[in-house]
């Protein structure tokens, strides 16, 4: 496939037909913060990643050559920092105190110059052109539709208008309580950590780092921000954008580098806190190796249940395929199991689903390359849950056709698996069943209504609680099933659904201490800010004092 091919999957997902005189004036419309152009971007044109740290735009020794994902073209040259050029980014951070660079007692004008600059971040982010940038440069490098792109972005876009003006300052809003005696008041605050370090995948590429990002900052914290390489461009064309706003060239450090160098950075650089969203696996050994210092948003394996209420059969079938399969099901909260009361099996669901599902094309990215599961590896998983007893491919279950989507990434049509209730719960089975597979495949199972208490057992032998999905509008059903469960951003309701990560609610785990959240005032002050207390005690002191006994 040649870069026009790719050039083609991005106009046909866009929904745009331009003239060829539009090639030539593309860099006439590329926003004035950008340094590359999305559909310029190719093997014989290939884009390149800095590092930005103590106030300037670096290289590095050494770079790593980014795949294009829909043609296996080296595309992306991203200057990755070694383990030997740590140095000035350990030092950076350790500049930073642990009371940070603002906080509600020094430099408060700085709540004030986050909220301009989140002012003017979203002006221009809101800007038609700068959206249409960002969308295709998402599409590039972790392709989605155009809609699933361009929502990322305008989510970020609401963000950053919620946090203009003096809403900065409201997240740092402090609390007195009266004292013993005239003079006394205890006083509580949101305080920084100071230097922090933040983590994050390639799944939503503007999204998770920058409201993460932004938060940090919000709350007083100098941050060192990772973003997987395969993406990283993304966030340094975001961060090219803040500079312009008025973001101080000192208070970020951008750095890109593998896992190995990153782990050492934040052994050496000691962060006070570091938000990680990304694999179980790598969320526990960082856990360990930074002595529990970590807000986490790792592993989602996803559940929806089917209440007994049948109604909106259209309706429901078509969250259940965009909860699965939108972008190409590489979403935290994609919905991995469905759990289906027996009542649904007559109205035709699974059908209508088959049916969605076969709309997905490449061309317009509605379905596309699987970043990190291969094609092998989601056809072995597929085999494995098929020697489970009853377990029958319900639709799609083959690679994707006529495509050039290099083999290190994975091609799978749209899948659905059915394994029985009973089955699943077996401890041999479990496991397998519950391995959350980070593409366009979910299990699908069926229980009766005296079965609804196996369903709970399931949900409860679960690990990861991020989102869910209860799909009911029976008030009892719904009382009993979220009385029951615990994950952390749980839709109820018949229009409920499981994915969907908007500006205006808490979205994050639930069940584990170290869970993170993203996006709301509660979900900033969480992560990126401490509880202090201070108590001021002025006197006077009693006139009538006298030197007690010993005590």
């Amino acid at each position: 496939m040649s870069r026009l091919l790719s050039r083609r999957h991005l106009a046909a997902a866009a929904g745009v037909r331009r003239p060829l005189t539009a090639f030539a004036s593309r860099w006439l419309h590329t926003p004035a913060f950008a340094t590359v152009s999305p559909e310029e971007i190719s093997g014989s044109s290939p884009a390149e990643v800095q590092n930005f740290v103590q106030g300037k735009w670096i290289a590095s020794a050494n770079s790593s050559w980014i795949v294009d994902p829909l043609n296996g073209d080296k595309f992306i040259k991203v200057a990755e920092i070694q383990g030997s050029e740590i140095k000035p980014f350990v030092e950076s951070l350790s500049n930073c105190p642990k009371h940070g660079l603002h906080n509600p007692l020094r430099a408060p004008e700085r709540y004030l110059m986050y909220g301009d600059i989140s002012a003017k971040a979203a002006h221009v982010l809101g800007q038609p052109e700068v959206l249409d940038f960002f969308a295709k440069l998402v599409q590039r490098v972790s392709p989605k539709s155009y809609q699933q792109a361009l929502a990322e972005v305008q989510v970020s876009q609401k963000f950053l208008e919620n946090f203009c003006g003096d809403q900065v300052r409201f997240l740092a809003r402090s609390f007195a309580v009266p004292g013993n005696h005239l003079g006394q008041i205890s006083n509580g605050y949101r305080w920084p950590y100071g230097p922090v370090a933040i983590i994050t995948p390639f799944n939503f590429p503007l999204e998770i780092p920058l409201l993460q990002l932004m938060g940090a900052l919000y709350m007083g914290n100098k941050p060192v921000l990772k973003v997987d390489s395969k993406v990283s461009i993304v966030m340094e064309q975001m961060i090219r954008l803040l500079h312009e706003c008025g973001l101080p060239a000192e208070d970020v450090d951008f750095i890109n580098s593998d896992g190995i160098t990153m782990n050492k950075l934040l052994l050496e650089a000691n962060p006070k806190m570091t938000l990680f969203t990304g694999s179980s696996r790598v969320a526990e050994k960082l856990a360990a190796d930074l002595q529990g210092r970590i807000k986490l948003e790792d592993a989602g394996f996803d559940w929806k249940i089917l209440g007994p209420d049948v109604q909106e059969v259209d309706y429901i079938s078509w969250v259940c395929d965009q909860d699965a399969y939108a972008c190409s099901g590489q979403k935290c909260s994609a919905q991995s199991m469905l759990f289906m009361h027996k009542n649904w099996s007559s109205s035709g669901l699974l059908e209508k689903m088959k049916g969605l599902s076969e709309r997905r094309r490449l061309e317009d990215l509605t379905i596309g390359p699987v970043l990190t599961v291969t094609t092998a590896s989601m056809i072995e998983h597929m085999n494995n849950l098929l020697n489970i007893p009853g377990s029958k491919v319900l639709f799609g279950g083959e690679p994707l056709e006529n495509h050039s989507i290099p083999v290190i990434y994975g091609a799978f049509k749209p899948t659905a698996v059915f394994v029985p209730l009973t089955e699943i719960l077996k401890s041999g089975n479990f496991e397998l069943v519950t391995k959350e597979i980070f593409g366009p495949f979910q299990v699908v199972t069926e229980y009766s209504e005296d079965q609804l208490e196996l369903v709970l057992e399931a949900c409860e032998r679960m690990n990861a609680h991020l989102t869910a999905a209860v799909v009911s509008n029976d008030p009892l059903f719904l009382q009993e099933v979220l009385g029951r469960s615990v994950n952390g951003t749980t839709y109820a309701g018949i229009r409920a659904r499981t994915t969907g990560a908007p500006q205006n609610h808490w979205f994050g785990p639930a069940g584990d201490p170290r869970g993170a959240g993203i996006g709301t005032p509660e979900a900033i002050k969480l992560v990126w800010s401490c509880h202090r207390e201070v108590i001021y005690d002025i006197g006077p002191v009693p006139k009538n004092w006298a030197l007690p006994s010993a005590t």
